[in-house]
């Protein structure tokens, strides 16, 4: 019975999302009332449980809503430029095999854009552009919605993944390595949907090879940079790496057409990836040198919580909140390389009169309705933490499903993303719990974290908010229950995969 009570702000989002088709915004102010509403009356929250749990989650929104907002003023500062474009653009003259632009557009460059913004920018940016080479518009977006959700956890400079952190309090060297082992196996199998969903089982058989060695690539160079403990550049570096290997790849066995005298721009290429090179490079002097690092580590956000109980006797031990470092935050290395990219693409000639201002109303425009979502779905998760009503709906399931948990835990993470539209609020709602059932049940965390993580991420690409968008940009709206039947298979068997490897990490290799 308290398990079922737990559950229901939970559920209530669930039903007003989809089945009322409610924003996240609107959906989060209504779970999170129920669970105030809920802690109060069966769960014997008393005021100071109350002020604690609002105080862990005004300090974890800042911490998740920093890399939000600097992670999308560094997209704006290059899109007003016309770096995306220009990026964009290019790729298409690297081959004329229709499957190989599917895998150069909408899964390399997609991952790529995932890894430096995120936020629904991935589809928008290049289902367009695969409409203008041809594609049928359903394909158009499916191709990049499945494309990028390998890089969802470690994308958008590690906001989904920060978020994990935050609400566990645990630290990168704990949860990053299964997390990118798990997402590396995504990579791979992500290509594969590419190439079929491009062209069917013959762009499957024709373009297996190089699908697998850039998905290889990807996956690797993700799991190297975020075990260095770079995390919020690991997805960016790894979508950069799968670029870098495409193009050797993308002309290996093309057939140009005749006349076609068209060389790429090296030039014009270089400026426009000069936001990323620059984040690159402050992140490794920032994060790696230690002079700088003790420098600028010096301001810190840190709270001592006292030990609170509730009126039913479910203690909360006293802890402090994960530190967050003003300086070296991965928002304010975001913010560095923003001002240093326009005054680059300054000095380079690419902004128009007004860009600065234009820059910062389209970032505040674009934040504002997630980061109430973020704020709300924080709170919620922290009421429910702090006032038992995680532990309830952990014992339930650790009694309910038991030794199956392992395979359950990714679709635990694939429901929160569906039902809000994000990996990172997934985290933040379900990410203690899962933790809290793997305790109970003796398994692994940082397994059972990362398939919570993968789940989210993998399963997020068809959320209805995110379909909306990808929608709207091919020209397709109204018609987006077509285009997340074409995504179901697809995303079910990525999932799918997650469950076995999760079951073989816990009851093979624990």
């Amino acid at each position: 019975m308290q398990a079922i009570l737990a559950a229901i702000p939970i559920i209530i989002i669930l039903i007003l999302m989809v089945g009322y088709r409610w924003g996240a915004a609107r959906a989060g102010s209504a779970g999170y009332l129920t669970a105030f509403l809920i802690a109060l009356a069966f769960f014997g929250a008393n005021s100071q449980v109350l002020a604690f749990a609002h105080t862990r989650a005004l300090l974890l929104s800042v911490d998740v809503l920093l890399i939000v907002w600097s992670a999308f003023l560094l997209y704006q500062v290059a899109d007003e430029a016309g770096a995306i474009k220009i990026i964009g653009e290019a790729l298409p003259y690297l081959t004329n095999d229709r499957g190989m632009q599917a895998i150069l557009i909408g899964w390399v460059f997609a991952s790529f854009l995932q890894g430096a913004g995120g936020f629904g920018v991935p589809v928008a940016v290049t289902a367009p552009i695969l409409v203008g080479l041809g594609f049928n518009p359903i394909a158009a977006v499916v191709i990049p919605s499945i494309g990028h959700g390998w890089a969802v956890n470690f994308g958008s400079l590690g906001s989904a993944f920060n978020a994990l952190m935050s609400a566990t309090n645990l630290n990168a060297a704990d949860l990053a390595p299964a997390a990118a082992v798990f997402l590396g196996v995504a990579a791979l199998l992500t290509g594969i949907m590419v190439s079929h969903a491009a062209d069917g089982w013959s762009g499957v058989r024709r373009l297996s090879l190089k699908a697998m060695i850039i998905g290889f690539v990807m996956g690797t160079t993700q799991y190297l940079i975020a075990a260095a403990g770079l995390w919020n550049i690991a997805a960016f570096g790894g979508g950069l790496a799968g670029l870098i290997v495409s193009f050797p790849l993308a002309q290996w066995g093309n057939k140009k057409e005749e006349g076609s005298s068209h060389k790429l721009a090296l030039r014009p290429l270089l400026i426009a990836l000069s936001a990323y090179g620059i984040l690159v490079l402050l992140t490794i002097i920032i994060l790696l040198v230690p002079v700088f690092k003790d420098i600028l580590g010096k301001t810190v956000i840190q709270v001592q919580f006292p030990q609170t109980i509730t009126s039913l006797g479910y203690i909360t031990p006293a802890g402090t909140n994960r530190p967050i470092h003003i300086f070296t935050h991965a928002g304010a290395i975001l913010v560095y390389a923003s001002l240093i990219s326009y005054f680059i693409y300054n000095r380079s000639g690419l902004y128009q009169n007004g860009a600065a201002k234009r820059i910062l109303n389209s970032t505040l425009k674009s934040v504002m309705s997630s980061s109430l979502s973020i704020a709300e779905m924080v709170a919620m998760a922290m009421i429910m933490q702090q006032s038992g009503m995680t532990e309830a709906i952990a014992q339930g399931l650790a009694a309910s499903v038991g030794v199956a948990y392992p395979v359950v835990a990714p679709w635990i993470g694939a429901i929160g993303a569906i039902m809000t539209g994000s990996n990172t609020n997934s985290n933040v709602i379900f990410a203690s719990l899962q933790m809290r059932t793997a305790e109970l049940l003796s398994y692994s965390v940082p397994i059972i974290l990362a398939a919570q993580t993968a789940g989210a991420g993998l399963a997020s690409v068809i959320a209805p908010t995110k379909v909306v968008v990808g929608a709207s940009t091919a020209g397709m709206v109204g018609r987006e229950g077509e285009i997340m039947r074409s995504m179901i298979g697809y995303t079910t068997f990525l999932l799918s995969s997650i469950s076995c490897l999760s079951a073989i990490a816990i009851w093979v290799w624990k």
